[in-house]
């Protein structure tokens, strides 16, 4: 091959390079629904051979990195409100409901066996309660063998939405918890880890810790989590039904992109800590938000099954038409 010929081929390829490369969708942020995108970008390459590849980095991190615009979309667990929105360029939508569980790694204490009252999760993550044997733990939990051992709480090393959610909970609880992506704790005993997974390991690691992590991370690695007081003064436990019975509660709007938290829910057979995760897009890159809307368009019409079997709830088919009219009146479906 003579080196004209060389170079006319070497510049093709990296031409075709390019344009693969153009092809791949590229989101950050969120770490609460890391597993159901996996499972969907998964699942979409599949069946279009379409490429999105997300990296779960925590929220803090996707609004940095859609601000800056160095990704397609970002993940947030912690909505924009609708003047941050503007001041920003950004639209916003969400994408699937989860839930936070208190996971926790005590000798003997099986999953679900373990109580959780209000007034003993105020304590816990303020340091009120150092030890496990504490009275106001013990209260609730007769006959479960709790130690006298330090507790240990695993917490976000990263500005995290899920950190966010857990907060607004906590302040329901308790006003003096500000509600903070990156909170300064109180308790006793504090690890930090950086994205779900981190405290999920952190969890898994240390004897007499507890941490709040999203439903699929408890899921995946078989962590014992805790019945939760809701505001009904209800023990219930983390399942999908009563996370499905939570997202009832939720009031969405495209007026205001979609701005809702769900945290502390009203019903007798709601779980207390649900969260709905959301999408960030810049407004002024139409041709690309419209390949990042059809991909979510298929994860809303395919996606379901995976969703649920992960512990997540989908959208209402009412929510996903909203968000569709939203698409539309932005010209990005």
């Amino acid at each position: 091959m003579t080196f004209k010929k060389l170079v006319t081929a070497a510049v093709a390829a990296s031409v075709a390079l390019t344009a693969v490369q153009a092809d791949e969708l590229k989101g950050r942020g969120a770490s609460f629904p890391g597993p159901v995108y996996k499972a969907w970008t998964s699942e979409y390459f599949k069946a279009t051979g379409k490429k999105v590849n997300y990296t779960p980095t925590g929220s803090g991190d996707g609004i940095k990195s859609i601000k800056k615009r160095m990704v397609d979309f970002a993940g947030s667990d912690k909505p924009l409100k609708p003047e941050v929105l503007r001041k920003n360029k950004l639209y916003m939508f969400p994408s699937v409901v989860g839930s936070i569980v208190l996971a926790y790694n005590l000798d003997g204490v099986k999953d679900g066996e373990l109580k959780l009252s209000r007034a003993a999760i105020d304590a816990i993550f303020s340091g009120k309660a150092k030890f496990w044997d504490d009275a106001i733990i013990k209260k609730d939990n007769e006959g479960v063998n709790l130690p006298h051992k330090a507790i240990t709480t695993c917490v976000r090393a990263d500005k995290s939405g899920t950190t966010f959610n857990f907060t607004y909970f906590l302040n329901k609880i308790n006003p003096e918890f500000k509600v903070s992506k990156k909170p300064t704790w109180t308790a006793s005993k504090v690890v930090a880890g950086k994205s779900n997974s981190g405290v999920s390991a952190n969890i898994q690691q240390i004897k007499g810790s507890i941490g709040y992590i999203e439903y699929s991370y408890k899921i995946k690695l078989g962590l014992p989590a805790a019945q939760v007081e809701n505001k009904e003064g209800k023990f219930i436990n983390p399942t999908v039904k009563s996370f499905q019975d939570a997202a009832k509660y939720a009031s969405w709007t495209p007026k205001n992109d979609f701005y809702a938290v769900i945290g502390d829910p009203a019903g007798a057979t709601s779980y207390p800590i649900v969260a709905a995760t959301f999408i960030l897009l810049p407004e002024e890159k139409k041709e690309t938000n419209k390949q990042v809307t059809a991909f979510f368009d298929w994860a809303y019409k395919n996606g379901d099954k995976a969703a649920a079997e992960l512990g997540y709830v989908p959208l209402p088919s009412s929510t996903k038409d909203e968000i569709r009219k939203y698409w539309e009146s932005k010209g990005i479906k």
